[in-house]
């Protein structure tokens, strides 16, 4: 491996000098599962040496200044930390519960091993912006990115594949990952450690650009009608899985229904608003969804009570099954108010208000956002709240569960935060004209702060355009945070995220602000790597 990106054999984490214990790599002895957390990375092989490709070259430099990010800012050691103290309690809630433990060194090892995998391949992951699958088979054929998330020993390469993959990104909740994320920016903020990481300056923390946007989710566009095909499809899979595992019920061909639902969703597409009789028309396809939807949860009901008693009586596991119950459970549970819905809409002519609805079957989370902008004047997801430093560096994030109360509360709300966050250092704020309100301003002016906040009347802001010139500085940066939320949202979370619930979409965004403020912070001016050897000796 070549010098400027290996990195000497690591020790284990640093404990209490009283412990007893000599904390290097080759350790023989067995102290607390809580003092041991090794990576030993001397055995991989060197990188090729690549002549006369300007793009690897700048991924490589990329590459190694996040991982001496990751190392030196204290990321890694509290993500190891973090993991074995949930490795710890796992053990502990096991042992509890009577089940037999594998404990001691061999059991730590490879769990901390994949702690490191965790940490690298997830933000190389973010970094890249591949998928699972394309990012295992990247991880088997790019030395680079085996050499980056340390892989391989001699000859022998070893990658996960995608659906680890995918569990890698679920190793810690959106808490503890919170707590790496602000590790990373108080390293980076303070003015030793930065100089020590390689960066030629600490952070600007003195402002911060805020903003808000949607997040959208996976699901169908709520039209009345989609969420009884939905469910029908839906159900009538999970009868058709039952049966073929060996549980059969006296049922018509199931195939059959999908046939009949998918026939009924292309004539009620068809018979779109605005044509002669297609007011009719529709209601006569909804009649006949609903007496659908009615016959297959029947059938559902029945499946279901089968196969939660009968289990033993196919080749599926008990948890096999309980998936499949869960599946069929959320449907069935939701599928009256789906038709009622339909009802409201379509027959009765009604508004169904928007706290009301049921936007999809297997999103509960999603709220409806009015965005009120060109191309999406209403979109479906959760709110966002990003505020960046004048580098780009992401200081503070939040996604709601619930609909936002507006931009000027939310950011009253988090203001505190912010500065905790950067130190006490932060001396302003400027956002849009959403942010702007007399209690806003006044808790800036309370707090001595700069206000940049866009002011909603149009003579105001002339005024202030005219008469201040930082603020006018400071507002014309502020578009620079539209082109962020597009680089965040598009790159870092590719588009619409495709994770299933509020929890792991929150917390893919974490993952997705730690990858991009390791992406900015590597971009920024770095000393020289002989720089860097003169300040370490």
């Amino acid at each position: 491996m070549e010098k400027k990106f290996g990195h000497e054999q690591r020790k284990l984490l640093p404990c209490p000098k009283s412990s007893g214990y000599n904390f290097v790599a080759k350790q023989k002895t067995n102290p607390p599962m809580s003092k041991i957390i090794a990576i030993q990375d001397f055995l991989r092989p060197e990188l090729p040496t690549v002549v006369g490709c300007k793009d690897y070259h700048e991924e490589k430099r990329l590459l190694e200044r996040v991982d001496r990010m990751l190392e030196k800012s204290g990321v890694e050691r509290l993500f190891l930390e973090l993991s074995l103290g949930q490795f710890e309690a796992n053990a502990a809630k096991m042992e509890a519960a009577g089940e037999k433990v594998r404990g001691g060194q061999a059991a730590i090892d490879p769990y901390m091993k994949h702690s490191s995998w965790a940490l690298r391949c997830t933000v190389l992951k973010n970094l890249v912006g591949e998928s699972y699958r394309k990012m295992s088979a990247d991880l088997a054929k790019t030395p680079l990115y085996q050499c980056f998330c340390r892989f391989g020993v001699l000859d022998l390469v070893r990658v996960p594949g995608k659906s680890t993959l995918q569990d890698y990104t679920h190793w810690l909740p959106t808490e503890q990952m919170e707590r790496i994320k602000r590790t990373l920016t108080q390293a980076l903020s303070d003015s030793e450690r930065a100089r020590e990481i390689g960066l030629e300056s600490e952070l600007d923390m003195t402002a911060a650009w805020v903003d808000s946007t949607c997040v959208k989710s996976q699901i169908h566009f709520p039209t009345d009608w989609v969420l009884m095909r939905d469910a029908v499809r839906t159900l009538v899979k999970s009868i058709l899985v039952i049966r073929r595992h060996g549980l059969v019920r006296r049922i018509s061909e199931p195939e059959g229904f999908l046939r009949e639902i998918n026939a009924l969703g292309m004539g009620m597409s068809a018979s779109g608003r605005g044509k002669p009789g297609s007011k009719k028309e529709r209601k006569r396809m909804l009649r006949a969804m609903k007496r659908l939807s009615k016959t297959v949860e029947e059938h559902g009901n029945r499946y279901r009570c089968a196969l939660d008693a009968n289990w033993k009586e196919t080749d599926l596991t008990r948890k096999e099954c309980e998936v499949i119950l869960r599946r069929m459970d959320n449907v069935l549970r939701q599928l009256p108010e789906a038709r009622r819905q339909a009802h409201e809409r379509i027959i009765g002519g009604r508004q169904v208000p928007n706290d009301e609805k049921i936007l999809s079957l297997d999103e509960e989370d999603a709220r409806v956002i009015v965005r009120g902008k060109a191309g999406a004047a209403v979109e479906f997801g959760n709110p966002l709240f990003l505020a960046e430093n004048v580098d780009g560096y992401i200081m503070d994030h939040e996604l709601k569960r619930e609909k936002s109360r507006g931009d000027a509360k939310w950011l009253r709300a988090r203001y505190e935060g912010m500065k905790e966050i950067s130190g006490g250092r932060l001396c302003g704020v400027i956002g849009d004209r959403g942010y702007e309100s007399k209690a806003t301003v006044e808790m800036l002016e309370a707090d001595e702060a700069f206000n940049g906040l866009c002011p909603r009347n149009p003579p105001e802001l002339a005024h202030r355009l005219e008469s201040d010139e930082v603020f006018a500085v400071a507002l014309k940066r502020r578009g620079q945070t539209e082109g962020r939320i597009g680089i965040f949202k598009n790159v870092f979370l590719g588009g619409t995220p495709l994770a299933k619930g509020f929890k792991n979409r929150e917390l893919q965004v974490a993952w997705a602000v730690l990858a991009h403020n390791l992406w900015v912070a590597a971009r920024l001016p770095w000393v020289e790597k002989a720089d860097q050897e003169k300040l370490a000796a």
